[in-house]
Order: structure tokens, then C-alpha cells, then sequence
């Protein structure tokens, strides 16, 4: 998939918004990526999950044997990557506020691990679900996402990182943001801090 159709995507599945965001990361921004809205078409979760993976050297990505994602977003980009792959698909959850796998998932000593994003934008819930793998005794080989919105700033340890999509989007910590110094009141439309 080119950039271009990727973006088209987003925008056809009215998951590409805009207006004043408060986002999971704690930063503000003018446009909001809602992934639910593309990926509840199977097609095309299945068709941008196969065009992650196969932005992968093809060397790691016969490494892979497990595919982990980050609940709630990613929990259908690692099972549509799982699948793209033909390996096993998990994911993490929070547990007294740390990424964990739980519901008896386990990894054996080594395991080469995909982990996966829907969005990236400080890279936060990449690391802390590659954390929890490699406290399970997983080896994360690489980790991708839909889009990169980090404008390079995400960093993983070392690990590579194959987003399919990156997009440049203005972020501001909230004291800086102009949409709150103009009045705006922003809004979260993400999962995290639902009860």
C-alpha cells in the first residue's frame, strides 16, 4: 500500500479527524487518527496489517513466531499481522497499571516477537508492551505500526521500527498547545482512562 492509499483509507472510513485532541500520551493535538473505524472492515485491517508485515526484511520477519500488540488498539493489528504472517497473535493489558500478558498467554524462553501498533506518537504503549514480552521471556525482534505520527521521535531500544505510514501531525504539551490558548477545551476519543 502507498502512503497515499493508506491516508485515503482513513479518510474514507471518517477515521482521519480534526478539531482539539487530548491524546493517550497526555499531548495535544489538531488531528486525531481513530483506527476502530478502519479496522472494523476486516478487508481492510487485513489489507494494511499484510502491508505492514510486508514492509519487514524478509529475513526478521522468518525470526517472527509471535505477534504482540497492546490492548485495546492493537489487539486487532496483531491478530490480522499474526495472520499475514502465519504465527500466533497476543496481547497485552493493563494490570495495576503495567503492561502485561495475562489470560494464560505465554512465550517460550526467546521467542521472536512482532510488536505492533495501531498509532504511534510518543512510542509509550510500543515500549511498555515490549517490556512485558521480554519480562516474559520473549525476544522482540522489531516492532511496526499503521502510522507513525512520532515524527521520529519514537524510539525503541534499538529494536527496528517498520511503520507503514509515517505522519507528520502537530502534537503540544498541553501548556504549549494554541488550541487551549485560543479556548478550546480538547477531547479524548482514545480507549485509555474509560472506565
Amino acid at each position: 500500500m502507498t502512503a497515499d492509499e493508506v491516508v485515503a483509507l482513513y479518510k474514507e472510513d471518517g477515521a482521519l479527524l480534526h478539531g482539539h485532541f487530548l491524546l493517550s500520551s497526555g499531548l495535544h493535538s489538531d488531528t486525531y487518527l481513530q483506527s476502530a473505524r478502519v479496522l472494523q472492515y476486516p478487508g481492510h485491517a487485513a489489507r494494511l496489517c499484510a502491508a505492514m508485515v510486508a514492509g519487514i526484511p524478509d529475513d526478521l520477519r522468518r525470526r517472527i513466531s509471535c505477534v504482540v500488540g497492546p490492548a485495546m488498539g492493537a489487539v486487532l493489528v496483531s491478530y490480522e499481522c499474526g495472520r499475514a504472517l502465519g504465527v500466533r497473535s497476543l496481547f497485552t493489558e493493563r494490570e495495576a497499571g503495567q503492561m502485561v500478558l495475562r489470560r494464560g498467554f505465554v512465550l517460550a524462553p526467546g521467542e521472536g516477537v512482532l510488536v505492533v501498533e495501531d498509532i504511534t506518537t510518543t512510542g509509550g504503549s510500543t515500549r511498555e508492551c515490549m517490556a512485558a514480552v521480554t519480562a516474559a521471556g520473549g525476544q522482540v525482534l522489531a516492532a511496526s505500526a499503521i502510522i507513525d505520527r512520532s515524527s521520529g521521535f519514537s524510539d525503541f531500544d534499538g529494536a527496528p521500527f517498520f511503520p507503514l505510514l509515517k505522519l507528520p501531525v502537530l502534537t503540544w504539551e498541553a501548556a504549549a498547545c494554541p488550541l487551549c490558548a485560543a479556548g478550546g477545551t480538547p477531547v479524548k476519543p482514545g480507549s485509555r482512562g474509560l472506565s
